[in-house]
């Protein structure tokens, strides 16, 4: 194991202002064979994931990056004066979860499955920064176009839209509350 090459990684995690793709990492590193990077980065993933440290290096957005460990996150937000996160409303929590599994999607295609006028949400959403417009859906009227954005899979703490749960876990998951509750 290369100690020096787990250092820069370590610097590179830190410095970087959004989540560190391995892609960068290798454009970085572009003399350092993919094995050695790798298991570099394992070893360093390995040694902030000790119960003893104070913060991790996590998977996000499709990258990596350094975050507190949220047992710590009342002291960090006591010495940064942060309020709590904003909680989302139901309804906005409703309509991000027809983007994210809907994307791209219009307001017209939201507001038919919810049932109500989703222009608040949408317009509350994109204040967020949690969804974006890419575009107008060729369609009478040219709408626009929404899907959720990279602030997206940070928020909630995805690497990929494809860790979002299946509609079978989410079946099994609301199945098994079903019968608890029975």
């Amino acid at each position: 194991m290369n100690e020096q090459l787990k250092a820069i990684l370590e610097v590179l995690i830190f410095i970087s202002q959004e989540p560190l793709t391995l892609e960068k990492m290798k454009e970085v590193l572009g003399e350092v064979p993919d094995g050695e990077l790798e298991a570099a980065l394992n070893s360093l993933l390995s040694d902030y994931g000790a119960e003893e440290r104070g913060i991790q290096v996590v998977r996000s957005a499709g990258g990596f990056l350094f975050t507190t460990k949220p047992e710590h996150d009342q002291w960090v937000r006591r010495l940064l004066q942060i309020e709590k996160k904003t909680k989302l409303s139901s309804a906005a929590l409703e309509t991000l979860s027809l983007i994210a599994y809907h994307q791209p999607i219009t307001q017209a295609e939201i507001s038919a499955i919810r049932g109500v006028d989703s222009t608040y949400c949408l317009k509350s959403l994109l204040q967020k920064k949690l969804i974006k417009i890419v575009g107008r859906k060729k369609a009478p009227g040219n709408p626009l176009v929404y899907r959720t954005s990279e602030r997206f899979l940070q928020y909630f703490g995805l690497n990929s839209l494809d860790d979002l749960p299946k509609e079978e876990e989410i079946a099994k998951i609301l199945e098994e509350e079903k019968q608890a509750i029975s």
